[in-house]
């Protein structure tokens, strides 16, 4: 399976090819509805494979659905009113222990990657993840293999193999995760249009993002903030 241009860690084929005798249950989580409508969309054209029982658009929803309906997967966004990915982790892992979690968010960052695996992932992919790809990936996660583009694994490789953990940066932490989504899709070249669309939202919320990050830098421009991103290696 392919996510990100890579081959996702897979070890057995057969696996993969595994036949279920009912579809997987999974719910969706995300802040997003147009998001989430294309997702189930997606989903539906494999309804012999996965099966959505569910969603939630912030932290509070989703702790209330998982719990009620425990399905066997959830899709889990990282960046969520109300605490986030994690925090949705920390609630239900004990409360739900059969029920999997796959993060899939804009976000490939090595903190958001690490920092969710810590607290009970069971593998993240980012939302540039093909259809077909997603549903391998849920089957796959919810026969209990663990899901990562190479990128990704090898960030949590290396946090769980004892690497040093990542530096503090004090004006990196001075910016809210959705000003980080956008500082490093700015610092890929990204047009504002294209970022709107990826991040789905308005194009006057990113611009309004943009503002509030040269501002909380000290920037002057999209070239200073490209320099400052490629300095700390956050593209």
């Amino acid at each position: 399976m392919t996510e990100d241009g890579g081959n996702v860690t897979e070890p057995n084929s057969r696996e993969s090819e595994r036949q279920r005798a009912e579809p997987v249950r999974v719910a969706l989580v995300d802040d997003h509805a147009m998001f989430r409508t294309g997702v189930r969309a997606e989903l539906a054209q494999n309804s012999d494979r996965v099966h959505v029982v569910g969603e939630a658009a912030d932290t509070a929803e989703a702790i209330r659905v998982v719990a009620e309906l425990q399905p066997e997967v959830v899709l889990l966004d990282v960046h969520l009113p109300g605490g986030g990915g994690v925090e949705v982790l920390h609630q239900l892992h004990s409360r739900v222990p059969d029920v999997k979690f796959l993060a899939l968010s804009v976000s490939d960052a090595a903190e958001d990657v690490i920092g969710t695996i810590r607290a009970g992932a069971r593998g993240y992919v980012t939302k540039t993840i093909t259809g077909d790809d997603l549903v391998d990936a849920i089957v796959r996660v919810a026969d209990g293999d663990a899901v990562f583009s190479p990128r990704l694994a090898g960030f949590v490789l290396d946090a769980f193999a004892g690497s040093p953990a990542p530096t503090v940066d004090d004006d990196l932490d001075a910016l809210t995760q959705r000003e980080r989504e956008v500082l490093r899709l700015i610092a890929r070249g990204y047009a504002y249009k294209e970022i709107a669309r990826e991040l789905f939202i308005s194009v006057k919320t990113v611009e309004t993002h943009v503002s509030a990050v040269l501002r909380k830098l000290q920037l002057s421009n999209r070239y200073e903030l490209t320099r400052w991103a490629t300095d700390r290696r956050l593209i």
